[in-house]
Order: structure tokens, then sequence, then C-alpha cells
């Protein structure tokens, strides 16, 4: 006879839903991002009527200011909290980014040498400027344990008018 006593079905173990909540937050992360670039750049694209579209988003844009500079996110993805500790830290040391948040238990899906493969990483969200970009790839890939390393980039298209300041003031011209 089956017990009355239930137990937690695995997909609700602590472990399992710390793992699947940061996985959750990047996607998010990266949803955000991805619908208001492209949804900015709709709007700038289309008319309507004849006249420009109301924009709705209220933001200082990187182009326009003298204090920022443009600025960029960069995912990184890393085998494991070590290695995403090293690269990190040698990110901010050289002043290729002015931050660098480590994001683990990921889990990686993708196809490589011709084989569907599923790996356990951690995710680096990057904050640097967008000058800056050519310098940390190399600096990625002179760093990183894979043989090609997953380096890709956002633009932020505005924010905090003082945390861009910031990331500007924190990394190298």
């Amino acid at each position: 006879m089956p017990s009355p006593v239930r137990s937690k079905p695995s997909f609700l173990s602590p472990s399992t839903l710390r793992r699947r909540l940061a996985f959750i937050g990047a996607f998010c992360i990266i949803a955000f991002a991805s619908s208001s670039f492209y949804s900015s750049l709709a709007n700038s694209r289309s008319k309507v009527g004849g006249q420009s579209p109301v924009t709705t988003i209220h933001s200082i844009g990187m182009e326009g200011t003298s204090s920022t500079v443009p600025s960029i996110v960069v995912y990184v993805t890393v085998p494991n909290k070590e290695a995403g500790k090293k690269l990190a830290e040698s990110i901010v040391k050289e002043k290729l980014a002015a931050c660098v948040n480590r994001v683990p238990g990921i889990e990686s899906v993708y196809q490589w040498k011709g084989e569907i493969q599923t790996d356990s990483e951690e995710l680096l969200i990057i904050k640097t400027r967008q000058s800056l970009l050519e310098a940390l790839t190399e600096h990625v890939k002179a760093n990183h344990e894979y043989e090609t390393p997953e380096v890709i980039s956002l633009p932020i298209t505005g924010g905090n008018v003082k945390y861009l300041e910031w990331i500007k003031d924190s990394t190298r011209d």
C-alpha cells in the first residue's frame, strides 16, 4: 500500500529551484534587453500617418550625453565557479569592465561538432564600454579554457545616468 506521506517532487528541491531561478533570471535579462532594443529600433524606423511615433521608453540615450560613453552588456559563459571568479577578476583588474555579475547554476544545451551537448555553466554579465569590446573579446579568448568561448554583446540604450557615468569612470579609455 502506498505511503500517505508524499515527498516533494524533485523539480521542487532547493538545489533544482536555485539552478532554475538563476536561469530564469538570466533569460529575463536577455529577453528584456532584446525587447527594449528591438522595440526602440522599430519605433525609430517606422512612421505612423507620416509622423514619427511617440516613444514610451523614458531613459537617457547613450549618444546624447557628454558624461557617458556608448556602453554594452556582454555575456560570457564559463564551465565552473572557479573559472568564473578568475576571469571576472582579471577583466575588472585590467579595467576592461566596470562590473561583472556571476550567475551560477545555468544549464546550456547546444550543438558542438555534430553532437547535442548539455553542460552546467556559470554566466558572466559584463558591463563595459562599447569601445572595449574587441580588447575584452581578446582577453576572454586568451584566458578561457573553451576552444570557442561565448562572447556576445547587447547595447545599453539608456539607464541611470550615475551608473552609466560610473561605467565610463571605472574602465580604461
